[in-house]
């Protein structure tokens, strides 16, 4: 790509990894998680390895990571006894939390199998994720506050990449993925850390400027959508940096091409219809539709994996609504690739998407602030999930609503329909 090694672009990916999406600070401690839903651990050490020294070069006192097999977590599901799936590694979550607590850095790797469990038992699968759900609760509370820096990113799982490219041999998929990895999270730039540093003040003035609208809704129309979702009083529109508790500035997503904020969880109704497959769990969803009234999932319908949409609607009363909505232009840089990845963390930043349950508490005006029901009384969702899908397309209209009744473009087949 650049005429630099595979090493020399795992090392500027590390470094710009730590320096705009971590931002870590000389002091912080650093935890790595690479969940047993997350991948292989021979596929991600030399990254986690760069990572590592990284950290240690801006002056982190100290770095951990915690491994997980995405083959051990099929293995249970084929293979422990039926009464087992309550079981779970709760120190994993002591560990993470305590250095949350203390102020520390998070970082998740993302890079699995996007088919690694869809072939198995929809009930064993669903139990398994629900109780990982219920234990990760209190990291999720930590992350949809911002208590700390964090990030998620992504390596080039040989599983996954096979899935992307299916006409190379492996070792060609793989090498393919990692340059599509180190693009869209502009590695492949002269200098990619300035490259981000213009990339995130671009967003800034996208987000200002659907800030300033105090829009009370959204309307879609595309084929097979026709859907309106309103927005909370006191939403706030973010893009790729926000500002942790810890006082830390951080990018959250890398690579990350979205504006988005909080829909009221009592506000929606219409049909929607994917636009992306959906990676859940190991199960890929294909070809489906939302159906919603007074912001509540009634139906859902897919060619494929329904069982397991139905079984992400059905975790709690959260996952029958929306936490986030989302813009994106089908311009973006992951949209002009032109093939899927697989994996929510680029596909959702191809297209306009919405998130079924939890709501980032810090896109609400003093949302941090709030205990859970008055969250709720504010128009937030609270849930064990949050699960992204793509609705947005070149065939997408989306129109702004104000409370006099009247609208305002903001997409035109599917690109923005102001300039700044």
């Amino acid at each position: 790509m650049t005429g630099k090694t595979h090493q020399e672009m795992l090392a500027k990916y590390a470094e710009t990894i730590v320096k705009v999406g971590l931002n870590i600070r000389a002091g912080q401690r650093l935890i790595i998680t690479l969940g047993a839903t997350r991948g292989v651990p021979h596929q991600f050490s030399p990254l986690v390895h760069e990572i590592t020294k990284a950290a240690y070069a801006v002056g982190a006192k100290y770095v951990e990571a915690l491994w997980g097999d995405e083959e051990m977590l099929r293995l249970r599901a084929q293979h422990a006894p039926k009464d087992s799936f309550d079981e779970y590694p709760k120190w994993q979550i002591h560990a993470i939390m305590n250095m949350i607590e203390k102020g520390d850095a998070l970082l998740s790797i993302t890079g699995s199998n996007p088919d690694l469990l869809g072939s198995l038992d929809p009930e064993v699968i669903g139990k398994m994720q629900r109780i990982h759900l219920e234990n990760w609760g209190a990291v999720s509370a930590k992350v949809t506050t911002n208590a700390i820096n964090w990030c998620v990113v992504a390596a080039a799982g040989e599983a996954w990449a096979q899935k992307v490219f299916p006409d190379l041999k492996p070792e060609k998929a793989q090498e393919k993925l990692w340059d599509a990895i180190f693009e869209a999270a502009r590695i492949d730039q002269p200098d990619p850390i300035a490259a981000w540093e213009t990339h995130i003040a671009n967003m800034r003035e996208r987000a200002k400027y659907l800030q300033a609208k105090q829009f009370t809704g959204l309307h879609y129309k595309a084929p097979d959508t026709d859907f309106t979702l309103g927005l909370s009083d006191g939403h706030r529109w973010i893009s790729a940096q926000s500002m942790a508790q810890n006082g830390i500035a951080f990018t959250a997503n890398m690579p990350t091409e979205e504006v988005f904020t909080l829909p009221d969880r009592n506000r929606g109704d219409g049909v929607i219809t994917a636009t992306f497959p959906l990676s859940y769990a190991g199960t890929l969803i294909e070809d489906f539709q939302v159906t919603f009234e007074n912001g509540r999932i009634t139906k859902v319908n897919a060619k494929k994996g329904e069982a397991a949409l139905q079984k992400l609607v059905d975790t709690d009363e959260g996952s029958h609504r929306l936490g986030e909505v989302a813009l994106v232009p089908a311009s973006s840089p992951i949209g002009q690739r032109g093939h899927l990845f697989y994996n929510t963390l680029f596909d959702e930043n191809a297209s306009c998407h919405i998130a079924i349950g939890r709501a980032y508490r810090f896109t609400l005006t003093g949302g941090e602030e709030l205990n859970d029901e008055e969250f709720i009384s504010a128009g937030g969702n609270i849930s064990l999930n949050h699960v992204d899908f793509m609705i947005g397309s070149p065939m997408m209209d989306i129109d702004g609503l104000y409370k006099n009744g009247r609208r305002e473009p903001v997409m035109r087949k599917g690109e923005w329909a102001f300039k700044l």
